[in-house]
């Protein structure tokens, strides 16, 4: 079974999310525990946490669809060392959030070398701030997101992602989400059914799909492989209805968080319906 969402504001508090997230006839959801442009935010009240709970449990969200993001300014690879124990505290207070909230999963993005250290230091450095975090940390996995591969990201090839799960210790508690936007823009095609086939196939051989934690619903305005991240509404970009066809009739992605990220909001409760159509045709 799938189960489709989308990124819902947390404005107000945490607890709002969820009812969100049910307005627009989402199964799943995502959402900042914090501001996601800023270092420093207040600690969640006894309120945000209860309030949270209750109105999953009262919607029916099992926290297995749940899947927030990190803050954006978070490195993990960051090649100075100031910045690299700022953002790894920003991390673990992030993973603390997910903890005192029930929810399993945090998405994030790898971290960026910013063209001083060497793409196999950077990877080593997110695999050791996930080591770091995780030891601090129970119940939650730390879940990353193939990039598009802008500016000086890494994790726009799967080997990337290997490469940081190959450097963590507890294997059990790290994952994968596929953003689809991302992964055109790095290279693969999933508009077509033999670039979909291969792109899976190199997923199988080079993560696994047992790393598969969640993925992200979006269209993409710019051409394979342009290395831009620019998200666009499902069958409006290049990757076309096609793709998210082959992707809602793959059994590979049952029983994941499947997150809406595309940029005009108000078509969230329609895309989601297109989802499920595609899932059944």
């Amino acid at each position: 079974m799938k189960y489709v969402g989308a990124h819902v504001s947390a404005a107000g508090g945490v607890e709002n999310a969820p009812k969100r997230a049910h307005e627009i006839g989402a199964k799943a959801f995502a959402l900042f525990t914090k501001n996601q442009r800023q270092w420093e935010w207040p600690a969640l009240t006894e309120e945000n946490i209860e309030g949270f709970k209750k109105n999953c449990e009262e919607l029916g969200y099992s926290m297995d669809y749940v899947m927030p993001h990190d803050s954006y300014l978070i490195n993990l690879g960051h090649p100075e060392k100031e910045q690299l124990e700022k953002s790894r505290n920003a991390f673990l207070d992030e993973m603390q959030r997910c903890e005192q909230l029930g929810i399993k999963l945090l998405n994030f993005h790898p971290g960026s070398h910013l063209d001083d250290i060497s793409v196999e230091e950077c990877l080593q450095r997110n695999a050791k701030s996930l080591n770091w975090a995780l030891g601090q940390t129970e119940g939650v996995t730390a879940v990353i997101e193939n990039t598009a591969g802008q500016g000086t990201n890494t994790g726009f090839k799967f080997e990337h992602l290997a490469a940081i799960i190959e450097g963590v210790e507890d294997k059990s508690r790290v994952g994968v989400c596929i953003d689809t936007c991302h992964a055109y823009a790095a290279g693969y095609d999933l508009s077509t059914e033999e670039g979909y086939k291969l792109m899976m196939g190199e997923f199988e051989e080079i993560v696994g799909f047992e790393y598969l934690k969640g993925v992200h619903l979006n269209d993409s305005k710019k051409e394979l492989g342009s290395r831009v991240d620019r998200h666009e509404n499902i069958g409006e970009g290049h990757i076309g209805i096609k793709g998210f066809e082959m992707l809602m009739q793959d059994e590979r992605f049952d029983d994941l968080p499947m997150i809406l990220e595309t940029p005009n909001t108000d078509r969230w409760p329609e895309e989601i319906e297109l989802l499920y159509r595609l899932a059944t045709t």
